[in-house]
C-alpha cells in the first residue's frame, strides 16, 4: 500500500510539473514578424547548420530569448530554432520571450552587456552574400532585354538582375530600376567611390557609356546620372547584363576597363 502511495504522488507531481512547464512556455511565447532575410539555424550560434532561409514578412513565435543575440523561435511549419534579436532581421509584435539567460555571453564572441546592439551579422551576411551571389550566377547567360518583365526570369535588364539575385538569395525585394537602388543603397550607408574598396555582394553603380577611354570620364561623377548596376564578386570582377549583343548575364574584369571609369560609387545593399 505504502509503495502504491508512494508512484501516486510521484506521478501527480510529474503531471504537474510537465503541466506548469508546457503553460510557462506557452506564456512566455510572443509573436514577431520577419523584417529582412535572416538564417533559420538549428543552435544558437552563427557556426550552427540551418533550415533555411527565413523570408520577410514571415511570422514566428518567440519562444525564448537565449542571450543579447539569439531569440528561440517556432516557425508557421512547427520547427524550433534560433534567429537573430537584431531589429535589422526581426520586428517583436508583443513583450518578447523570457529573458533567463540574458546574461549569458554570446558565442558569436559579442559582448553580453544589457542594452547592447546585435550584430551576430558577420556570419550571416557573409551567408547571405553567398546566397546572392550563387542566385545570381544560376542565371549566366540569360538573355538582355531592356525593361524586362520583373514578373518573370526569362530576360534581365541590370536592374532587374541584381533585383532578382538579392530576392532569392537574400529576401530583399530592392527598388526596380539602378537609380532606385542606389539611392537606397545610398541610405544605408557605408558607400565608396572607390571600386577596390568594396566587399564581394555589394552592389556597384555606374554612369553613361562615353567610350573605352579614361579621358572620356568625369573625375568628379559625384552628379552624374546613374545608368547601370552589377554585383562585385571580389578579386576585380562584376556579375551584371548590359545588352544583347554581350550575351546576357556575365562577368567582367573591372580595372582598366571603361567600367573602372564609368564606376560612380557602390555598398551594401544587406546592411
Amino acid at each position: 500500500m505504502k509503495k502504491q502511495l508512494t508512484a501516486l504522488l510521484l506521478a501527480t507531481t510529474v503531471t504537474f510539473s510537465v503541466g506548469a512547464l508546457t503553460a510557462e512556455h506557452a506564456l512566455a511565447a510572443s509573436d514577431a514578424t520577419i523584417v529582412s532575410g535572416v538564417n533559420f539555424r538549428k543552435a544558437p550560434n552563427t557556426g550552427s547548420a540551418t533550415y533555411g532561409l527565413l523570408k520577410t514578412g514571415e511570422k514566428v513565435d518567440i519562444l525564448d530569448k537565449v542571450n543579447n543575440y539569439w531569440y528561440k523561435v517556432r516557425d508557421d511549419q512547427g520547427r524550433v530554432g534560433y534567429i537573430s534579436t537584431s531589429s535589422k532581421y526581426v520586428r517583436t509584435d508583443g513583450s518578447g520571450g523570457s529573458t533567463s539567460n540574458s546574461g549569458s555571453t554570446s558565442n558569436t564572441g559579442g559582448s553580453s552587456s544589457s542594452g547592447s546592439t546585435s550584430k551576430p551579422s558577420t556570419g550571416n551576411s557573409s551567408e547571405l552574400v553567398n546566397k546572392v551571389i550563387a542566385a545570381g550566377k544560376k542565371y549566366m547567360g540569360t538573355p538582355y532585354e531592356f525593361g524586362s518583365n520583373r514578373s518573370n526570369t526569362s530576360t534581365f535588364d541590370c536592374s532587374d538582375f541584381t533585383r532578382q539575385a538579392f530576392k532569392e538569395g537574400a529576401g530583399i525585394t530592392l527598388p526596380s530600376d539602378s537609380r532606385g537602388q542606389a539611392a537606397y543603397v545610398k541610405s544605408l550607408g557605408g558607400t565608396t567611390t572607390n571600386w577596390r574598396n568594396l566587399k564581394p555582394g555589394d552592389l556597384m553603380f555606374f554612369m553613361d557609356y562615353k567610350g573605352t577611354k579614361a579621358s572620356a570620364y568625369p573625375s568628379d561623377k559625384s552628379n552624374q546620372r546613374i545608368s547601370h548596376v552589377g554585383i562585385y564578386l571580389g578579386d576585380g570582377k562584376i556579375l551584371h547584363t548590359f545588352s544583347k549583343a554581350s550575351g546576357g548575364v556575365r562577368i567582367d574584369s573591372i580595372a582598366g576597363k571603361h567600367w573602372e571609369y564609368r564606376f560612380v560609387f557602390g555598398g551594401s545593399a544587406l546592411k
